[in-house]
């Protein structure tokens, strides 16, 4: 066995809808899901607390919004693109991800049940600490690494988040200085000196505080300029999406830009870490 494939590389992806991904595996071509079968020989993922398994789709429920069975966000094409540059390199996803979630309530590490209320829709989500099972969540899969008599390290960490935060003035007002504490609270948590951060900037219209999400956008650009270990995945605003395709939602992207997306967080990954 090489250094290479005794030392596991950890990504850590969190976030809320376009993080967990509403892209319909059956409309990538077959070269892509060649590409991604390949890269789960070397990339292994765990969502949402479940067991690291081979880089893959995971089970959709089919509704009227989203009719299809396999579905994917952006750890797909970021594997590959991880997988393809380091091929003798074994890695390790750990993703945790919650539509309609915000940094505010859910996601904040200095969680409170009146924050957490202010801004998280319905009383289900008013006791979730994503922050906090993220962690948990990361800290099991690391032990598993170490039982397998292999060392990692966690090489970055790729946020698609805010448009929830967006939507409320609150929330939207506080963005930059909760993004700061999320990133120190990583951090703190897993004992690590810096973390590389790539940002997914949001490009979201919903909420009623019309000024939330060009003040989110502005916080996530403003928060990447101050901290030389974050990069800002930039969005445009132009709602044809020619950036990364969206559903007719408008809100969610589909296949096509879930695979764009998954290549820019990865190139963002790699370039951070030269």
């Amino acid at each position: 066995m090489s250094s290479a494939q005794k030392k596991v590389k950890v990504i850590l992806l969190s976030g809320q809808s376009n993080m967990a991904g509403a892209g319909n595996y059956d409309n990538l071509d077959s070269e892509i899901k060649n590409r991604i079968v390949k890269a789960s020989k070397t990339v292994r993922l765990s969502f949402n607390g479940e067991e690291a398994k081979p880089l893959s789709y995971y089970d959709n429920k089919p509704s009227e919004k989203y009719n299809f069975k396999n579905r994917f966000g952006p750890e797909l094409l970021l594997g590959v693109s991880l997988a393809e540059k380091y091929p003798n390199q074994e890695f390790l996803v750990v993703k945790k991800s919650m539509g309609g979630t915000a940094l505010y309530g859910a996601w904040n590490p200095n969680w409170t049940l009146q924050k957490s209320e202010a801004v998280e829709k319905g009383e289900k989500k008013h006791h979730l600490k994503l922050y906090s099972t993220h962690i948990q969540d990361i800290k099991q899969n690391l032990d598993l690494i170490e039982k397998e008599g292999k060392t990692y390290t966690i090489i970055g960490l790729c946020w698609m988040q805010g448009e929830n935060d967006a939507a409320k003035e609150v929330s939207a007002r506080s963005y930059k200085v909760n993004l700061k504490e999320l990133h120190n609270a990583y951090k703190r948590d897993l004992n690590l000196e810096k973390l590389p951060f790539v940002i997914g900037q949001i490009n979201s219209t919903y909420g009623r505080f019309k000024e939330g999400p060009d003040m989110v956008r502005q916080a996530m650009a403003d928060f990447c300029k101050e901290n030389k270990n974050a990069i800002l995945l930039k969005t445009t605003t132009n709602r044809k999406w020619k950036d990364y395709p969206k559903h007719t939602d408008n809100v969610h992207y589909n296949a096509e830009g879930q695979k764009r997306l998954g290549i820019a967080f990865g190139k963002k990954i790699i370039k951070l870490n030269k």
